[in-house]
């Protein structure tokens, strides 16, 4: 009873993760060349990188599944969070000794799997290099990360990489449907679009706004998704493009603190919203790029702390000026 329990208990994202390679929704050609390896028994020192949520833990997972089966899986497998564990110490501790034991009743090679390695020092990833080399007989190594630049040259030439794009919103939605009828989720259409919408490819973040709005609202609707979220509505992001096209400064400048006020809306996300709705709006091509850059130089500022009231007016103010340039054109 306790194991039921615990099934029913798990967060979404852990209880639908894909446990084979069959079961994953995207990057057909990464996986396809993934089962080639496996066929023929020569898999690669690996480098899976790209966005969070787009498959790269569960890609290796299931191929481990594949290699060793259940039973045998935690024996042949070491799963480390580099983030976690990514000192010089890790390489020499732990990740040596399983590399460098061979295997008495079992063909083959062990795997290695490093989550966030792109956490990792300089001198892990230096250490870690060298283990590579002596220790490729016998071990395999794969590096999971976001972001490719933080992993050393060194590394790199010894992997082969795949690159994790964002899923689209045709092999998102069908997955979410399919969770969201077996946990028997009350979902609008419009819902589901929001869903897709904000995790911006990211399955991970898709699977947790959907159960959030579920436990907090009983049924997926957009309205429920945005407040569940605390992102700015569509309605609310053309009603403040709205004000900054055709109200005067201190009209713009006090519609858009009092919704900011009421509604608790970060300006970062009203900037966000503003930057998609912006490419549809008929402006000179000169006047577009500059308000593109003002807007750019304003996220610059507020992801480095500054004042949002400050600037929230900067933003007006470059909305202004845009708009006297056209009038004088």
């Amino acid at each position: 009873m306790a194991a039921g329990n615990a099934v029913v208990n798990l967060p979404w994202v852990e209880k639908y993760r894909p446990k084979s390679l069959e079961e994953l929704i995207s990057h057909q050609e990464i996986l396809h060349t993934i089962k080639k390896f496996l066929s023929r028994g020569q898999l690669p020192h690996l480098l899976l990188y790209g966005p969070p949520g787009t498959g790269k833990t569960s890609t290796i997972l299931a191929t481990a599944r594949q290699l060793y089966g259940e039973k045998e899986l935690h024996s042949m497998l070491l799963e480390l969070n580099a983030s976690d564990e990514r000192g010089i110490e890790t390489v020499r501790g732990p990740i040596l000794s399983f590399a460098s034991t061979r295997t008495i009743f079992r063909k083959g090679f062990k795997l290695v799997i490093l989550d966030e390695a792109d956490a990792m020092t300089n001198d892990a990833q230096n250490a870690l290099r060298r283990v590579m080399e002596r220790f490729t007989e016998n071990t395999r190594f794969c590096l999971v990360c976001n972001y490719l630049s933080r992993i050393i040259p060194a590394l790199q030439s010894r992997c082969t990489r795949f690159r994790f794009g964002p899923l689209s919103t045709s092999l998102m939605e069908p997955r979410l449907w399919h969770i969201s009828t077996q946990e028997g989720v009350k979902v609008e259409k419009n819902g589901m679009t929001a869903v897709v919408a904000l995790s911006s490819g990211d399955m991970r973040r898709a699977v947790n706004i959907l159960q959030s709005t579920h436990l907090s609202f009983g049924h997926v609707t957009e309205e429920n998704v945005y407040l569940c979220t605390g992102q700015p509505p569509p309605a609310d992001i053309a009603n403040c493009l709205d004000w900054l096209l055709n109200k005067d400064f201190a009209s713009a400048f006090a519609l858009l603190l009092e919704l900011q006020t009421l509604k608790g809306f970060a300006i970062q996300d009203v900037l966000t919203g503003l930057h998609s709705l912006l490419h549809r709006v008929e402006l000179p091509m000169s006047v577009r790029c500059q308000l593109l850059r003002k807007m750019a130089d304003v996220e610059f500022r507020l992801a480095g702390g500054t004042c949002e009231r400050v600037q929230l007016s900067s933003l007006v103010a470059a909305f202004q000026v845009a708009r006297e340039t056209v009038a004088s054109a």
